[in-house]
């Protein structure tokens, strides 16, 4: 049965596009088949898989508006991708008044559900409505969360959206875990927010373990490569795998 994980927080900057490539990469180095769905307006992810977003003619907009088959661009980096860009952006005032909005996306997927063990969502930052459709879509949710005081203030909103979505639109929905990221263990307001964020998140699912402040992360992703494949000794690959074998236990 695949799993489908939307990677949330309304937080931008928090290095959920970088995480949602990254992690896919890792799952498909396990044997697993992966989509990735980019559901950020910046295209951001679709960008650092290697896509000129203003240069698509269908993208992820083309599917939940319009009800068109998903543009799935295949095999890169032994994954596939579909791709956003800003068309995207207007799709948050064209579902107002759409019918069934909530499981536009959800119905998207179903006809290539069953062809992908993972399929990894990267949303929006916001909580807005391509969020919410992201997050009814999913059977799980992963929270990268950034190691500063300002980013774990808002983890309570993010908590109070999931169970709102849990409530009623998608009863089924967990939490995967939060990934604490942009760590310096040189900065003590890191080592405090991280401390926090142990002793506070633990009870909702897994902490894992920092993904440390680096250059690389950003220089890969200008490359449109995976770290693993830039950078093979960076310290960062660890947690990624952790995270990659806990994905693999989710039932």
């Amino acid at each position: 049965m695949s799993r489908i994980i939307a990677l949330f927080n309304q937080s931008g900057g928090v290095g959920k596009s970088t995480l949602t490539m990254n992690l896919g990469y890792h799952l498909q180095q396990r044997k697993h088949r992966v989509l990735l769905v980019d559901m950020d307006p910046q295209g951001s992810l679709t960008l650092f898989m290697g896509l000129e977003p203003s240069e698509l003619k269908e993208t992820i907009y083309d599917s939940v508006i319009a009800d068109r088959p998903l543009p799935i661009h295949p095999n890169i980096h032994g994954m596939d991708l579909v791709p956003a860009n800003i068309k995207l952006s207007g799709a948050e005032l064209e579902l107002v008044m759409a019918d069934m909005r909530d499981i536009r996306l959800q119905d998207a997927l179903k006809p290539v559900q069953e062809q992908y063990d993972f399929i990894l969502i990267d949303c929006p930052p916001s909580l807005g409505l391509l969020s919410y459709i992201s997050l009814v879509s999913a059977t799980h949710v992963l929270v990268p969360i950034q190691t500063q005081y300002k980013a774990f203030c808002g983890t309570e909103l993010l908590l109070s959206t999931v169970a709102r979505v849990k409530s009623r639109a998608n009863r089924q929905l967990e939490i995967a875990g939060f990934v604490p990221s942009m760590y310096a263990k040189s900065n003590s307001q890191d080592v405090r927010a991280l401390q926090a964020i142990n002793e506070q998140m633990s009870q909702f699912g897994k902490v894992f373990p920092p993904i440390p402040r680096s250059t690389a992360l950003a220089d890969a992703a200008e490359a449109h490569v995976p770290l693993a494949d830039y950078n093979k000794k960076h310290p960062a690959l660890a947690t990624l795998q952790q995270v990659a074998g806990a994905m693999e236990g989710l039932k």
